[in-house]
């Protein structure tokens, strides 16, 4: 007798556990625990998605003939933990062994390494079979170095995989990388695709996940009308969609934003990679297929943009992770302890930019790359946020956050907590950028052109203030090295008036 178990992120219907045929003594075990509901501040409608998915694969399993032992959130035995269930189908079952599959998550790693001898029965791991490379590739490739730069990374996938590369290995049109083509703002007059949604009926679900007191986030304004996939069938007509409709633009417009609509070429596919529902590899490969269809419509730089985001950046942040935990996890490169503002959990602010991407992610569990760095993040990082309640936040609140893809991206990326190993510099900038990526600033409270004074965009001031209290920090990056030349350049009145608005700002946050 063996038991099975699959976390709510390992729901791969092509592991090789299932090429056998079903057998009587194998039993897969998936469980809703509150351990896994309460150790986040969850949207709603992330927990609604990732029961969901897990509901429809264990009745997946079902249709395909195995045995599934699934432990929902209300039944009466559940003890609520991932360990205190496995104990009470150990007692059930008397099996020889407890199988599982590595965890993508570093402290359910360190809680299956622990019930190795807890349990009373033999155990062993599997590898989940979904990433493009190894857990422990990144760490390889960088051994001796003292920053770990996506690009070398980047380029060795794409060589090991063939994507996009010539019978030599070299890059089709000449060029890794076409990021610089692909930074343009939304036009006006842009013909945006409808987006793909399922609307399937959740409501019981989330009746019982309310009615359980689980604590959670944002809102799901209809659960007769949940929108996101949760099947491996809906997931492949989310990639149909995506691939038809939207990539011709993507790369293009990646990076812009906009009030009319909240997706505009993105794919939203990361819940379904996430959960494994979908591989990147079959993702990556029918987006390349239906670029070799449509050359005439979808140019390199569109979906070259596209397969960096998954053979390199998701493949490149996972591999960090598990390079750098857990240290990684406590990092504060400047020390930052700022409380996040109340109006993150609300979007009740008058600064029209945050307004709506904070709106957005309560309201969808979801914003795309660029809000959640350019707009969210950087205000973040301005204020001087604490690391920690910035991590907490973003994973708690997007859909597809899974602590191994969100605290690189957030620690890393975003908050430059790392020092700069994840990223060259710290994202951040004034209202200038926003106002040029976006239509967010017309309409606002406050003028992104004005930097200190009443109606002052606060990004202003707080980009330079920043800098000023970093400098023994920063001055010396090459990639940001023009800033403080401008700064002392300013006359000596203008950088008062400056640091003196920022504080201000600092000072009344909750006001803003």
């Amino acid at each position: 007798m063996t038991l099975r178990l699959l976390l709510g992120d390992q729901l791969n219907h092509h592991h090789s556990w299932f090429d056998a045929p079903p057998q009587p003594s194998v039993v897969y075990v998936l469980m809703e625990v509150r351990q896994e509901t309460d150790y986040a501040h969850h949207h709603i409608q992330k927990v609604m998605a990732f029961f969901g998915a897990m509901r429809a694969f264990a009745e997946h399993l079902r249709q395909a003939g195995h045995r599934v032992a699934y432990v929902a959130l209300d039944d009466p035995d559940n003890r609520q933990s991932i360990e205190g269930n496995l104990r009470l189908l150990v007692e059930e079952y008397a099996p020889e062994w407890l199988e599982y599959q590595f965890p993508d998550e570093f402290r359910l790693d360190e809680l299956m390494l622990s019930l190795a001898g807890k349990l009373g029965v033999k155990v062993r791991a599997y590898d989940s079979e979904h990433f493009l490379a190894d857990r422990l590739a990144v760490a390889r490739h960088f051994t001796g170095r003292k920053t770990y730069l996506l690009e070398s990374f980047y380029r060795l996938e794409r060589q090991r995989h063939g994507y996009l590369v010539t019978p030599e290995g070299q890059p089709e049109g000449g060029r890794w990388n076409f990021d610089a083509d692909n930074r343009q703002a939304l036009p006006k007059d842009a013909v945006l695709p409808e987006p793909f949604v399922v609307e399937k009926d959740l409501t019981d679900l989330h009746r019982m996940i309310v009615q359980a007191g689980v604590r959670t986030m944002g809102q799901c304004a209809d659960p007769s009308r949940f929108i996101w996939p949760t099947t491996r069938a809906e997931c492949q007509q989310l990639l149909e969609h995506f691939a038809h409709h939207a990539l011709p633009l993507f790369g293009r417009y990646e990076d812009a934003m906009t009030k009319r609509h909240w997706l505009l070429y993105h794919s939203r596919l990361s819940f379904a990679m996430n959960v494994k529902l979908l591989s990147p590899a079959e993702v990556i490969e029918r987006c390349i297929a239906e670029y070799r269809a449509r050359p005439d419509e979808i140019t390199l730089p569109q979906i070259e943009g596209f397969v960096r985001q998954i053979a390199g950046w998701r493949e490149y942040v996972r591999g960090l992770y598990w390079a750098l935990m857990p240290d990684f996890g406590r990092k504060n490169h400047f020390g930052h302890q700022t409380p996040l503002p109340s109006w993150f959990w609300t979007g009740e602010t008058d600064m029209a930019c945050l307004r709506h991407a904070l709106g957005q992610s309560l309201e969808l569990a979801y914003a795309h790359h660029i809000q959640r760095l350019m707009v969210i993040g950087n205000f973040a990082l301005l204020i001087g946020a604490d690391p920690d309640e910035v991590d907490a936040w973003y994973l708690g609140v997007y859909i597809d956050a899974i602590e191994w893809v969100e605290m690189p991206n957030t620690r890393g990326m975003s908050q430059y907590a790392d020092g700069g190993l994840v990223g060259t510099k710290p994202y951040v900038s004034s209202a200038a950028y926003i106002q040029r990526m976006s239509d967010y600033c017309q309409g606002c409270k406050y003028d992104y052109k004005k930097k200190t004074g009443e109606g002052a965009c606060p990004f202003n001031s707080l980009y330079w203030h920043f800098h000023a209290r970093h400098r023994h920090l920063l001055e010396r990056n090459p990639r940001i090295g023009h800033v403080y030349p401008t700064w002392d350049k300013m006359p000596a009145e203008n950088r008062a008036a400056l640091l003196d608005h920022a504080e201000h700002v600092l000072a009344h946050l909750e006001e803003l």
